[in-house]
């Protein structure tokens, strides 16, 4: 049957959010399997568009996954703190920079919940495999977020674990010991 791709995104995104879809082509054979003809080609163009990333299920399996809320809508504090606690492994800053660190795969879905968190300062974020640039106004300044989205994520922020593990030896802080 021939639908509107309209149509077919929106039947795509019902079968991801009830399905573990591991492949482009195994989402060519569900939408086969309800009348919906689709190539692997327009499948490929459809995740893309709807922002479906690949993400790693407990177990070591992949699956695409997408966004929960519509891009226009600020998402809850609530949505980002699970986000984070989820996908987060370590955020660290640099000026007005802020940058967070996930699983391989992961980061498109920390940042696009970022990108929806409405959160103050943040300016815009660039997602990698496993790695989230946010840039934040320098007003607010990287630290600050980065302390706050640590926080929200249930880590310590890296600054404190770094002073813990950097310091000398012995307690001696000056390096010129004489003796």
């Amino acid at each position: 049957m021939r639908v509107t791709k309209n149509q077919r995104q929106h039947r795509i995104t019902k079968l991801l959010e009830v399905r573990a879809v591991g492949s482009q082509s195994q989402l060519v054979d569900l939408l086969a399997a309800e009348g919906i003809e689709a190539t692997q080609t327009t499948v490929s163009r459809d995740l893309e568009e709807l922002g479906a990333v690949k993400v790693r299920l407990p177990g070591g399996d992949t699956a695409y996954a997408l966004p929960e809320l519509p891009a226009q809508q600020i998402a809850p504090v609530d949505h980002l703190r699970r986000v984070l606690g989820e996908w987060a492994v370590e955020v660290t800053s640099s000026g007005n920079l802020v940058v967070l660190r996930t699983p391989p795969g992961c980061a498109h879905v920390v940042g696009s919940a970022l990108d929806r968190s409405g959160l103050d300062g943040l300016l815009g974020t660039v997602a990698g495999d496993d790695t989230v640039l946010a840039v934040v106004t320098e007003d607010d300044g990287g630290q600050k977020v980065a302390d706050h989205l640590a926080t929200l994520a249930g880590l310590r922020p890296l600054g404190e674990r770094d002073r813990d593990i950097d310091a000398p030896v012995g307690g001696d802080t000056t390096g010129d010991r004489k003796g």
